[in-house]
């Protein structure tokens, strides 16, 4: 709720006093955004819910609250219309004052988090020895759109990156490397990643079919366990070495993380099974210790166990998930803390959740949430791969997102007959290639799959990133135009609202708040792209020729109204796409 209507809710608490007595003091107007423009800003709904108690019609009602509803400095006079709504249009010169208000105000009126709290951000967590694919791809740029926000706001943000860099695939891997390349084990690099990936294919049908050579790998995880300096030098070597080719995507991404393995964790994994059994909660089950909740059950309707120590004594990953959620808690103090997953792994996240709760281990205050995800879709409407059917490198994509924007800028450019330096067309391709992944992956409901398409997303035209970085682009060409400064247009410049195409511009512009807010809460980065989109259509209609107003050649104080306007515009689209870890051009 935006703080135009948290005014409005107030004079509402006032007038339900007034005219019904002081037990309605509390009663939700039920105030909303109008579906439709024409019949206002707002709509109060809360006549047709008193209707039942107060024994009359609810145009009665409305009646009655709007004659004593106060809202001359915010609104002009309600109306009433159809059963009961009360109707309200915010007044030009309310507008015009928020607006004024925000202009010298860097956070473009979006005050920070009432109580910031330490917040942790999981998400990303690629397996050491594989290569970033696009399976990681939504988790990557969900979670740090979510930490982006979160920090924004205030909150004390931890982005962990929980690698997969423990376990019975290391042993595997370095029982194999000694066999067929030593020198990876002691030499750092002696091995390209795409080496590591082929020899840990290599090494895991090995396993599959090598019982001998099962037990030589499990004897490595003992190794690494224990701390065999040979072997924990070749596990370092592996996990840097993945941790390089990782470095290259984040960079290209401008994500900022924090590695923190299941590695971290291994020495907390005794303590967990211990806790679980003194609390009385562990079960032996086959051999493994394991803990059952109410509400999860396999396929034929068994009670499914959590699995926390396996039966030849090794653990499990739900043990360092444990591990791992306790810490966060005890250690790093998190009064929030988010794991962006795939959807496939919700189960996983609820049970493990429940576990914890029964332990004790979640204080009341303490809020856990997975931010699950759908999966990216080739345009054949499959699991997005390439043609040998692997899920596609995360740089190869990236890769093949820049060339294709560099090919159509090349394009662009030879049909306007513009000449620009390498440099330039560079920066753009990269800008906007990487952008068009983010924003695409980040536009959609992030519960939903989605289909992946260069075309679409590199299209100019559309909720896309090269629209709204054209729309950006466009106001610095005013600027240009014009020789314009908007950083000197003063901060005593009034804006004044006379057109149509102005007011549905102020207004979007004040929504900025209220939208954050709520991805702050629902962790929903779909819901600001949409607010972005919807606000670059309110300005190019405000900008069109035939049907907006005109800017430069304006007179005066319309002008530089205008210009403020225009201002506003780049500055919240240069913040809202920044939110979503996207970076805007000056030119395109």
């Amino acid at each position: 709720m935006n703080a135009t209507q948290e005014k409005l809710k107030h004079q509402f608490a006032q007038a339900l006093v007034a005219a019904f007595g002081d037990e309605y003091a509390g009663v939700d107007p039920i105030l909303v955004t109008a579906s439709n423009p024409k019949f206002g800003d707002y709509q109060a709904n809360v006549a047709l819910s008193l209707s039942k108690k107060l024994g009359k019609q609810p145009r009665q009602i409305a009646a009655a609250i709007a004659d004593k509803l106060d809202v001359s400095e915010i609104c002009e006079a309600p109306e009433i219309a159809g059963p009961g709504f009360i109707n309200l249009k915010l007044k030009p010169t309310y507008l015009e004052v928020q607006l004024n208000a925000i202009q010298s105000d860097s956070r473009l009126g979006v005050p920070t988090a009432k109580t910031p709290q330490r917040e942790i951000v999981d998400f990303s967590s690629p397996n050491i020895a594989k290569e970033m694919h696009v399976g990681h791809l939504r988790s990557t740029i969900i979670g740090d759109s979510i930490a982006r926000i979160l920090e924004f706001l205030g909150h004390d943000v931890l982005r962990l990156n929980h690698v997969g860099d423990w376990g019975t695939q290391f042993g595997m891997l370095i029982a194999y490397l000694r066999e067929v390349s030593p020198e990876a084990l002691t030499t750092a690099n002696a091995l390209n990643i795409g080496d590591l990936v082929s020899f840990y294919r290599q090494a895991k049908q090995r396993f599959d079919a090598d019982e001998v050579f099962q037990e030589t790998a499990r004897q490595e995880v003992v190794r690494l366990q224990a701390g065999a300096e040979d072997t924990i030098h070749a596990w370092k070597l592996l996990c840097e070495q993945s941790r390089q080719e990782f470095q290259i995507i984040y960079d290209l991404l401008d994500i900022k993380v924090t590695e923190r393995g299941e590695s971290f964790y291994n020495p907390l994994l005794p303590g967990i099974v211990a806790d679980l059994e003194a609390s009385g909660l562990l079960v032996e089950n086959q051999g493994a210790k394991c803990v059952f909740v109410e509400g999860f059950t396999n396929r034929e309707g068994e009670p499914l166990p959590l699995i926390v120590q396996k039966t030849d004594g090794g653990y499990n990953y739900a043990t360092t998930d444990l591990a791992a959620l306790r810490y966060r808690i005890q250690q790093d103090e998190a009064k929030r803390i988010i794991y962006v997953t795939d959807a496939g792994q919700s189960n996983h996240f609820a049970q493990f959740f429940k576990v914890a709760r029964k332990a004790g281990w979640i204080p009341d205050d303490v809020e856990l949430v997975h931010v699950p995800f759908g999966l990216v879709l080739g345009e054949d409407g499959k699991r997005y791969r390439t043609r040998s059917t692997d899920a596609e490198r995360l740089r190869d994509l990236l890769d093949k997102a820049v060339s294709r924007a560099r090919a159509d800028l090349e394009v662009r450019l030879k049909k306007e007959e513009r000449e620009e330096t390498e440099e330039f067309i560079n920066k753009v391709a990269e800008v906007v290639g990487i952008s068009a992944v983010k924003y695409a992956d980040l536009s959609q409901n992030r519960t939903s799959n989605y289909i992946f398409s260069y075309d679409k997303m590199l299209d100019l035209k559309g909720n896309t990133a090269p629209y709204m970085l054209y729309a950006y682009a466009r106001i610095q060409g005013i600027s240009r135009k014009g020789d314009i400064n908007f950083e000197e247009l003063g901060e005593n410049t009034k804006v004044l609202l006379e057109h149509e195409t102005e007011l549905a511009l102020a207004k979007y512009l004040l929504q900025l708040d209220e939208v954050i807010s709520t991805v702050e809460q629902d962790l929903m980065p779909n819901r600001l792209c949409e607010y972005l989109y919807e606000l670059s259509k309110k300005f190019n209609q405000f900008y069109d020729k035939d049907h907006g107003v005109p800017i430069l050649i304006a007179e005066e104080p319309l002008r530089t109204s205008r210009l403020v306007l225009c201002d506003l515009t780049a500055r919240t689209l240069k913040l809202g796409l920044s939110l979503l870890g996207i970076q805007v051009l000056e030119r395109m």
